[in-house]
């Protein structure tokens, strides 16, 4: 599968190549913050298949947490593109970036621990209060 997307300016642009590790939603408090109150919608891809093709995003970590993600953004108009985590071989791009959001389903919601009641979540998807198991 190879996806193309970009920010909302068009300043940064990337493509993303191989087969999604993970597609779902993500209600954590931290997505929400970065959402804008919703859950974040996100496809998990394999981060050797990520490059970015225009320009190169601005990068934030907070500072005060043990293993803080990199969030990954556009310093022109800010539009949130990609999550990485660390020790997780993945780039965690947001669904709305995609030129064609039409190819996500989503499979999976985590971190339901923290949704809130207006989220939704389709009753057929499995739901996890932290991240599944193996």
């Amino acid at each position: 599968m190879k996806l193309e997307g970009g920010c909302y300016c068009g300043a940064v642009r990337y493509v993303a190549e191989g087969e999604p590790m993970m597609n779902g939603q993500c209600h954590c408090r931290e997505c929400q913050y970065i959402s804008g109150g919703s859950a974040n919608v996100f496809m998990a891809m394999p981060a050797d298949g990520f490059r970015y093709t225009a320009s190169q995003p601005k990068q934030f970590s907070r500072t005060d947490l043990e293993r803080p993600v990199t969030r990954e953004f556009c310093g022109e108009c800010g539009t949130h593109l990609v999550t990485r985590v660390p020790g997780l071989p993945a780039a965690i791009i947001k669904v709305g970036t995609l030129d064609n959001p039409s190819l996500f389903t989503p499979q999976v919601a985590i971190y339901t621990v923290d949704k809130q009641a207006f989220h939704h979540i389709p009753a057929e998807m499995p739901a996890f209060e932290r991240l599944p198991q193996h």
